[in-house]
């Protein structure tokens, strides 16, 4: 492992990776060309790099601390371009890349995945390369999160990790949901329209009202974050093709909180199905880590040392550290940032005084568990 003797990167090189990689569209699926862009920037500074065999970018280091984050985005084609915003200046002195940033107007970056994650993304490169730590960046977490399983597949768990995500510079995310999905399908005999019986279609539509109401009964007067969430995704039905039968079928989407399970869920589930029947993907398990954990500590220390308040959250969705969570035996927390509420939305922006803060943050954090 080669690790450079100059670690230095300043704020500007900084923003231009992150323009750079926010110009390069990686929807997921098509991260190779943003794979690459990464890749040339350990290479360019003595860092030890490679592109696996599933699209990761792996720059190993001090194993003290992996700092990971993924690569792809939603699709959506927002115009990439840096607004400067002089009312919105940044006060804090405490870092270098902070003092820098107070020296000029504060900027605005838009672009699709300025925020989740290539914010966090290229936060997380930035303070590999000054500290030495591990790093990488995965494909496909906004769907099957193939990187990050083949990553847990083929090393060893780090001490620590942190996970790349918006939480807002003074945020560190310690929870997430678990994440269930399933498809539904029945099928009935053909008859005229003006039958009583109920078709597929009504079969479908009235086993998903079950559905939702049984999960409703279960979930009352809890906060999002404690409940089990239903979601339908797709749904399509009507004539087969040989004109004999009615067909149905719903893709569905469950959100498991911590101290529920999947098998729980599918149980309640299946005990809805009057007719038809339902194929489950695999789960992927709810998180919730400890804040007064090495790296929980670490956040705190680091945040404050910048000059912020740290907050520590607990997410309704579900991201890759779910699955490190499930696999590796060591503390972790997901940080990044930028505002969650702008994931996937088309006026997706980030601040790029705030993206100066969570660098410095993350320098800190890494330092303090290299200790």
């Amino acid at each position: 492992m080669s690790v450079s003797a100059d670690r230095s990167v300043s704020s500007e090189s900084a923003r231009e990776l992150l323009v750079g990689l926010v110009e390069t569209p990686s929807p997921t699926g098509d991260e190779q060309e943003c794979a690459e862009l990464l890749a040339d920037f350990f290479e360019e500074r003595g860092r030890e790099v490679w592109i696996d065999e599933v699209g990761n970018v792996r720059a190993p280091g001090d194993d003290s601390v992996l700092l990971t984050s993924h690569i792809d985005t939603v699709p959506g084609d927002i115009p990439v371009r840096v607004e400067n915003d002089e009312s919105n200046r940044d006060n804090q002195k405490e870092n270098e890349y902070v003092a820098e940033s107070n020296s000029k107007e504060s900027q605005t970056l838009w672009g699709r995945g300025s925020v989740d994650a290539k914010g966090p993304l290229t936060a997380m490169a930035v303070s590999a390369v000054e500290t030495g730590a591990s790093f990488v960046g995965v494909v496909g977490e906004e769907t099957d999160s193939r990187g990050a399983r083949h990553l847990i597949a083929d090393r060893e768990a780090p001490d620590a990790v942190v996970n790349g995500e918006p939480s807002g510079w003074n945020g560190v995310t310690l929870g997430y949901r678990g994440f269930l999905a399933g498809e539904y399908a029945v099928e009935t005999d053909s008859a005229h329209s003006s039958r009583p019986e109920a078709n597929a279609i009504q079969a479908a539509m009235e086993w998903w009202q079950s559905v939702e109401s049984a999960l409703a009964d279960s979930t009352d007067e809890k906060s999002v974050f404690e409940q089990v969430t239903a979601k339908p995704v797709a749904f399509s039905g009507g004539s087969a093709d040989d004109g004999l039968s009615v067909e149905a079928s719903a893709k569905v989407q469950f959100r498991i909180p911590p101290g529920e399970t999947a098998e729980e869920i599918r149980e309640t589930v299946e005990a809805e199905l009057a007719s038809g029947g339902i194929d489950w993907d695999e789960p992927i398990p709810p998180v919730m880590e400890t804040p007064r954990s090495e790296v929980g500590r670490a956040f705190r220390r680091a945040i404050r040392r910048v000059g912020g308040d740290p907050r520590l959250l607990r997410k309704t969705g579900t991201s890759d550290m779910n699955l490190y969570a499930g696999a590796w035996d060591c503390p972790m927390a997901t940080y990044g940032p930028g505002n969650s509420e702008l994931d996937h939305a088309p006026n997706e922006h980030l601040d790029l005084g705030e993206f100066d803060r969570a660098i410095a943050v993350l320098e800190t954090v890494s330092e303090i568990l290299q200790e």
